[in-house]
């Protein structure tokens, strides 16, 4: 009697966990798109919105600029180097997996617990952070749908802010209790709101802002804020202006906690990595240089009598360039619910990761 084709077949990821003596728990239903999908909202194209107007106030653009391209080319290594153990050890614990078996009998036990506790530590600080990142784009949202902050408008005092924040926290749990299809497919639409949404920023923003900085000022320009931040070293002002870019270029391990739920895990989720990491480099750079040639008025984006409040460089940027060339606050409006999407959306992803890396727990007490 012949034996069905598909019961001959058995996926290459299951295979590896079978010689490793891994026995698979999990349904293996994503696909590449969907698993490039969620990785890529987790590291998301604006994140580094709320960072930007500090990185910028500490040593002027040249750091914050040329600090993505330093920690870029680094992060480029890290990637490569997960890549080749994920495709070794395609396991939802990934990392302390990892770790657990590389570090050997004697220490691999102390090195999967640590790196357990800080990967659990850097998701949750990672929830907390995107929910903070969305609570902040709605209240200047709010502010300028309402009149501005020199127009009376709105601005939400810390306990609504808080609620905001906690709202936002409770939805991504909710929704991450349904099948992980649900969530991917949530994140196919993340994938072409920020590469649609990131494009429309990017190309749009200095072409509408009336005035421009010069290419000297964006790419060379080393100024120290020390009466703002009181930091009066070069070397450090330029290491805090760097924090933005090593904030950003993270999250694409996201791919490694969903192998063994993801098809062909040992060549898709190498695969998915190396791509997100790709395409954030660019469009996140992009987006840093976009807002810098935008900026209107250097010293007024700090000013707390702005029209936002001075609570949001970014979202200040882009107001001087519609307000200045439109005398509305539309298109300002407009490009920020697109930020703010992509906040709730790596928000949403980054719940899911976390939510990997906790339930794998009980393999290793």
């Amino acid at each position: 009697m012949a034996i069905p084709r598909q019961a001959m077949e058995i996926d290459s990821g299951e295979k590896r966990l079978n010689e490793l003596g891994y026995k698979q728990e999990l349904k293996r239903e994503m696909s590449l798109f969907k698993t490039m999908a969620i990785t890529f909202s987790c590291m998301a194209v604006f994140t580094g919105t709320p960072l930007y107007g500090q990185s910028l106030l500490y040593a002027g653009p040249a750091p914050l600029l040329w600090g993505w391209v330093v920690v870029s080319f680094f992060t480029w290594f890290v990637g490569l180097a997960m890549s080749e153990i994920c495709s070794s050890f395609p396991t939802t614990g990934s990392l302390y997996f990892w770790a657990a078996h590389l570090a050997g009998p004697r220490w691999g036990p102390f090195a999967s617990w640590c790196c357990a506790w800080l990967e659990t530590i850097g998701l949750v600080s990672g929830i907390g952070a995107q929910a903070y990142s969305g609570a902040q784009a709605l209240q200047i949202i709010i502010l300028l749908s309402s009149g501005t902050n020199k127009g009376g408008g709105y601005f939400a005092p810390k306990s609504v802010f808080l609620g905001i924040y906690v709202f936002f926290i409770l939805v991504w749990a909710v929704l991450n209790s349904f099948a992980l299809k649900v969530i991917a497919y949530l994140n196919i639409i993340s994938i072409w709101w920020q590469v649609i949404g990131g494009l429309v920023v990017i190309i749009m923003l200095p072409l509408v802002a009336q005035t421009r900085q010069p290419a000297s000022y964006v790419f060379s320009h080393f100024e120290l804020s020390s009466d703002s931040t009181g930091i009066g070293s070069a070397p450090y002002a330029v290491i805090m202006a760097v924090l933005l870019s090593h904030y950003c270029l993270y999250g694409y391990d996201a791919a490694a906690h969903l192998t063994e739920e993801t098809k062909g895990a040992d060549r898709t989720g190498p695969f998915a990595i190396l791509s997100c990491i790709g395409i954030i480099t660019v469009f996140g750079w992009a987006y840093n240089v976009a807002l810098t040639f935008s900026i209107q008025d250097f010293s007024y984006l700090y000013d707390p009598n702005n029209e936002t409040a001075g609570a949001l460089v970014p979202a200040q940027i882009i107001y001087d360039a519609f307000h200045g060339r439109y005398h509305n606050v539309t298109g300002a409006i407009v490009f920020l619910w697109i930020i703010w999407g992509s906040f709730f959306f790596c928000g949403l992803s980054v719940t899911t990761s976390a939510a990997r890396v906790v339930s794998i727990f009980h393999l290793f007490s």
